[in-house]
């Protein structure tokens, strides 16, 4: 359960970053991160850590790609989550 946790702080804090990079290469005119990046770490387990951040620094607020998708995704992994746990552990 640890590296599981240490993973999911990795990815959440790279997708901060990415975030906060593509909001200020916006702002300058500069070569942006792709979309398909940014959602890319969303579903390998950045959504939450994305979400809260798009939502503080108001970037890509007006995209329902991303205010949408992003929940959506939290929700199945969520989901698939509990359905793995449940499985493992009480073999449902």
């Amino acid at each position: 359960m640890g590296y599981i946790f240490l993973y999911l702080v990795a990815v959440s804090v790279i997708s901060i970053i990415a975030v906060i990079i593509d909001k200020t290469a916006a702002k300058n005119g500069e070569r942006r991160i792709s979309e398909n990046s940014l959602m890319a770490l969303s579903v390998i387990g950045g959504g939450v850590a994305m979400y809260i951040t798009m939502r503080i620094i108001h970037h890509k607020t007006r995209k329902n790609k991303f205010m949408v998708g992003i929940p959506v995704i939290i929700m199945l992994e969520v989901a698939l989550t509990a359905i793995i746990y449940f499985n493992f552990f009480y073999k449902i």
